[in-house]
């Protein structure tokens, strides 16, 4: 919705002023911009740049709704591993749930990491010996771990997604955490959930 904001306020505007706009680059708003025009929120018009479209201009209830939705509306179950798992099981894990990354947790089922497909093909080009590895090895620890809570905006979530080029968010639990204790893992955000939340409020008017 913040690009819609730009496009309302400095239109005629090309990608690459809203990217600018944004403090991004322009290839990572690029699927987010074909998105809107699709659904009709912005409207593009070759060697002009972006104009407001039909929805953006037809009193704003579906950007209010996107606007209000919260990320326990639409969280997904989390794929979870423990972090003494294996390279080799993690990755028969990530191709039967058909996910592009998979949450880590600690003994006690709080989340100590996170492992994408990238960081699998990493460690394992090359070397055999990999498959029986922790996944401990390869995954990004707290604090690197960029999460959600069940309470914050999609909009905000879904900045953290562009910001930090990641498909998903573990959802973790926003109530007080023990001193130097971990998040406890309640749930997942996709880019998935989050486009299939657009095209409802879309198609529902």
């Amino acid at each position: 919705m913040k690009i819609v904001d730009i496009v309302k306020k400095q239109a005629p505007i090309t990608g690459e002023q809203i990217a600018e706009n944004l403090g991004l680059s322009r290839p990572t708003i690029r699927s987010d911009l074909s998105l809107l025009v699709m659904l009709e929120y912005i409207d593009a018009k070759p060697k002009v740049g972006y104009f407001p479209g039909r929805k953006a201009s037809g009193g704003g209830n579906g950007s209010d709704r996107m606007r209000e939705a919260k990320v326990r509306d639409i969280q997904n179950v989390p794929i979870i591993i423990r972090e003494t798992t294996t390279i080799q099981d993690a990755v028969v894990t990530l191709f039967l749930q058909d996910v592009g990354t998979l949450i880590i947790c600690d003994e006690e089922g709080k989340l100590a990491g996170v492992a994408s497909r990238k960081d699998f093909l990493k460690v394992t080009l090359g070397n055999p010996g990999s498959a029986s590895m922790p996944v401990s090895m390869v995954m990004t620890r707290i604090p690197k771990v960029v999460t959600t809570s069940p309470g914050e905006s999609v909009l905000e979530a879904a900045h953290k997604m562009i910001m930090h080029e990641v498909d998903s968010l573990p959802v973790i639990d926003a109530g007080p955490e023990e001193a130097g204790g971990r998040p406890a893992i309640v749930g997942r955000l996709t880019k998935t959930a989050i486009v299939q939340l657009l095209l409802e409020i879309e198609t529902t008017g």
